[in-house]
């Protein structure tokens, strides 16, 4: 597979909606490098010059970028490099093709392929983190952005009676139930292809809700979490920079919720937070 890459230099300010942007109107992921750098996907070089005149018209002239070649590469192999076991709070993450044994505790073998979720980036070990200080036995979990599923595993790996995770990109679910199959709890998670703020409150009330996604994603769901939470239940919102802290933190107390807890890793931030 080859295709154009983008590189988008943008505001702090802005970075969240080009991205959300991006991904809805390209139907890929969009990578974003620690230097704030937006890296998009496009198939053919036409495409890649049109989506940025199209970043350009909506954002404004002062947001730089640019295109080029990828490489023929096989990415469902690609995807394997880099990836090893990781030890996050009680968890040990792993793919399925590595030779380790484990520490004691809950193990969850992932293979992500195409979707978003290892425990080899920042925002999902500080989900990780965090679902691992507050879920309870038996509690009821919703794993919103669930890409590889690899939350709701760990949640039902933790002592979650059922988790359920719901994603906006309909190729990843196959891959997550694959995932859940392989972890021997694919009679305790489900996935659905849809619309966070539709399903959420439908799926509820949980007594944990896990979004990692984006900051501007996560502010815009804040009501439907809510709506979908036990009376006292937890929200865990990751997916978002440490920058973006002072930003996030009053969203939380517009939407009646209050902060209880912080995870940070690799200029990654993540909060806990319960209604008031």
């Amino acid at each position: 597979m080859s295709g154009w890459a983008l590189d988008i230099e943008t505001r702090a300010g802005v970075r969240d909606a080009v991205a959300v942007w991006l991904v809805e109107r390209t139907g890929q992921t969009v990578e974003e490098r620690a230097d704030g750098t937006l890296i998009g996907f496009a198939a053919t070089e036409a495409e890649a010059g049109a989506l940025l005149q199209e970043v350009h018209s909506r954002f404004g002239p002062d947001i730089r970028g640019g295109s080029r070649s990828l490489p023929d590469v096989d990415w469902s192999e690609r995807w394997r490099e880099g990836l090893g076991p990781r030890v996050v709070g009680r968890l040990t993450v792993m793919p399925s093709w590595i030779e380790f044994r484990p520490p004691d505790g809950p193990t969850v073998v992932i293979d992500p392929e195409t979707a978003f979720g290892t425990g080899e980036h920042g925002s999902t070990r500080t989900a990780l983190r965090l679902l691992d200080r507050y879920i309870r036995p038996g509690d009821r979990v919703l794993d919103l952005g669930s890409g590889s599923g690899i939350v709701a595993i760990a949640a039902v790996k933790l002592g979650a009676s059922r988790a359920t995770g719901v994603e906006v990109d309909a190729e990843v679910e196959a891959i997550a139930r694959g995932n859940a199959d392989r972890n021997a709890v694919g009679g305790r998670v489900e996935f659905f292809t849809g619309d966070a703020a539709v399903l959420a409150p439908l799926l509820g009330p949980v007594e944990v809700v896990v979004s990692n996604i984006l900051c501007s994603v996560n502010a815009a769901l804040l009501p439907a979490i809510r709506a979908s939470l036990a009376p006292t239940g937890c929200a865990i919102l990751a997916g978002m920079e440490q920058s973006e802290r002072e930003v996030f933190l009053p969203e939380l107390d517009r939407a009646g919720l209050v902060s209880v807890d912080e995870a940070t890793d690799d200029g990654w931030w993540a909060v806990a937070a319960r209604s008031r």
